[in-house]
């Protein structure tokens, strides 16, 4: 349906080009790409397309011509978010919203023994891999990446039009991590997040896939700043560079959780951005970066009911 959708709109003049994905190397792998119309038959869009396209307009929204983009519920705010900014030319871009019934893990595929797989097919809340050795039948909710988890909702936000059906994957407890941290006390938190940043390989994945790190000359890349280093020299710069890529996004960080699903180490990097979106809606109101075209963030937007700076957030009795 979606194939056959794309090519319509390429016949009719509507765009030149399409960004959608293609099958990697290994069976679980979807990549990004974009196709013309003499490779359509290359695209792909199953259970394994959890990355977030919305990030490749940037460049692609400069070239001449118009582009079709294959942008889920959750990608959305993360192109609403682009065009806010103006990094993304929203009329160099025909959105086609595609239904999304969660995507999978292959991190959590592999942790269920599944290997040499042929095919799969989604059967009712099911996933049946035809593997080499066989069929193994797992749950789908076994299966889905952690974002897909604690989804914002399958509704696509300022899209062209919608292609195909979607399925709620939510399930309650969104910051419910967070709030174990919260009531860890500082040197017990101080110690998790150790544990866990000294992980990082300064691979800068996290920063690459992340459609708010948009800026032309990244601070960690200028030699001009005095901070510029590939691999950390020591555990200060590990946290630096997170903490600081953490602050940077603060109020346009959408939670589309693609630093935590690309990042070779398994570091848990989304809990640093929810965190300030739990203290920015505990502060301010709820508040979702990329909901609206336009929309002004609480950091950004003064009103006179907000919090003054010698408040003291309170949170479970203690300050």
């Amino acid at each position: 349906m979606i194939l056959e959708r794309v090519r319509a709109l390429m016949n009719e003049g509507v765009a030149d080009r399409v960004l959608a994905w293609e099958a990697g190397e290994l069976f679980c792998d979807r990549t990004p790409k974009v196709f013309d119309a003499d490779h359509l038959d290359e695209l792909k869009y199953d259970g394994l397309c959890g990355a977030n396209l919305s990030k490749y307009l940037i460049a692609e929204s400069k070239k001449d011509g118009k582009i079709i983009a294959l942008i889920k519920p959750c990608d959305s705010y993360s192109l609403n978010q682009l065009c806010t900014e103006h990094r993304v030319d929203r009329d160099k871009v025909y959105a086609l919203g595609v239904g999304c019934c969660g995507k999978m893990d292959p991190e959590k595929i592999r942790a269920h023994g599944i290997k040499g797989i042929v095919s799969f097919a989604k059967d009712g809340d099911c996933v049946v891999f035809t593997t080499k050795s066989g069929e193994k039948r797992v749950p789908l909710c076994e299966l889905l990446l952690d974002k897909c988890l604690y989804c914002k909702g399958k509704e696509h936000k300022n899209v062209d039009e919608v292609v195909g059906q979607s399925l709620d994957t939510t399930i309650d407890g969104k910051y419910d991590l967070v709030a174990r941290l919260e009531a860890m006390s500082a040197d017990e938190r101080f110690e998790f997040w150790r544990s866990e940043l000294s992980k990082c390989i300064r691979c800068n994945a996290c920063r690459n896939v992340c459609p708010a790190c948009s800026c032309i000359k990244c601070v960690f890349d200028n030699p001009k700043t005095g901070v510029q280093n590939k691999a950390a020299a020591d555990d200060f710069e590990e946290n630096m560079f997170h903490i600081i890529r953490a602050y940077h996004v603060a109020g346009r960080c959408t939670d589309c959780g693609e630093c935590s699903r690309v990042c070779p180490e398994g570091i848990p990097l989304h809990l640093l951005n929810r965190k300030i979106i739990k203290d920015m809606n505990e502060l301010y109101g709820d508040y979702q970066a990329g909901e609206e075209i336009g929309q002004r963030h609480p950091l950004t937007d003064f009103t006179k009911e907000d919090v003054e700076p010698s408040i003291v957030h309170e949170r479970g009795g203690a300050q």
